[in-house]
């Protein structure tokens, strides 16, 4: 079986392998060395491996490749956690069977009742579910209110990869830090392509962003990959202005491929009276959309 994602492995370990210094890793530094990084003889010594059978790897074909291998070649490039379990994750995509590729095409999108009863029972921040792809699958209303400005287009499901890098005037204001925010977008899709080359959803995402957005190509190009799974995240939101929440993000089980966010201010900080103001104003809006639909109801009767 043909390696079905041999440019990606190429790219990946090519960018790895110019970015670790020969002082880093104890090798000479002198010499005339026509490469930024490492050369593919010095990875295959540092990994244990023949710069043959390194050769192989880097052109794009992990498929056979053990997992004591790619341990050593990780440690050889420097890669950090998010980088080591993307090489694992194109290492097991080299190897997955057509019917298991069928299978991944396959998985729906249906929100479990339970699942939204969850979100709506959050009421102290936003919470939401979103997919690889960055789509928002459900959220609760402070989780919706949150992310106002994306889901003002009207296409759905709304996709925050396409607000950031297609909606450019939008999200430069609810982003403190556009780049940064790209940055972490394109990591997020980029990880996500490693663990899934067959979602077409996903490829036809990355193409348009790709054609239509200079940006998204150049941050695409670096190949970096990010964990997801804590942190700080710092908003403009229109209405109520700067919120800086913490987040915390997990794997359900129940649906492959699906994270579940929660974020929340600190007490008694300026963000958690934002948070409080962003609160009152969703139940508002929501009460608003209700009242709209009540009254058209009534005007079509």
């Amino acid at each position: 079986m043909a390696t079905p994602n041999r440019e990606e492995v190429r790219d990946f370990l090519t960018t790895r392998r110019a970015k670790v210094r020969p002082h880093q890793v104890e090798m000479p530094t002198g010499g005339n060395r026509r490469v930024p990084g490492l050369r593919r003889s010095e990875v295959a010594t540092l990994a244990g491996v023949s710069i043959e059978y390194y050769t192989r790897m880097e052109r794009g074909n992990l498929a056979g490749v053990s997992e004591s291998v790619l341990d050593a070649v990780a440690q050889a490039l420097r890669l950090d956690e998010a980088e080591r379990e993307h090489l694992f994750d194109l290492a097991r995509a080299a190897r997955t069977s057509p019917a298991e590729r069928r299978r991944r095409s396959q998985r729906g999108a249906t929100v479990r009742p339970g699942l939204q009863y969850v979100l709506d029972a959050i009421t102290g921040g936003p919470a939401l579910v979103r997919n690889g792809r960055l789509d928002i699958i459900a959220a609760n209303a402070l989780g919706w209110a949150l992310h106002s400005a994306a889901a003002a287009n009207p296409r759905r499901p709304v996709n925050l990869a396409r607000h950031c890098f297609l909606d450019r005037s939008s999200a430069e204001r609810f982003y403190p830090d556009w780049d940064k925010a790209g940055d972490t977008i394109v990591a997020i899709l980029r990880a996500e392509a490693g663990r899934d080359p067959y979602d077409k959803d996903l490829q036809d995402l990355i193409g348009e962003l790709s054609t239509l957005s200079e940006d998204f190509r150049a941050k695409w190009g670096l190949h970096d990959v990010r964990r997801h799974a804590s942190g700080e995240k710092h908003f403009i939101h229109p209405v109520v202005g700067r919120l800086d929440l913490a987040f915390e993000s997990a794997d359900l089980v129940t649906d492959p491929g699906w994270k579940l966010l929660i974020y929340a201010a600190e007490p008694a900080s300026p963000s958690a009276d934002a948070l409080a103001l962003l609160a009152s104003w969703a139940a508002t809006d929501a009460s608003s959309r209700d009242q709209t639909l009540i009254d058209d109801d009534t005007h079509a009767s």
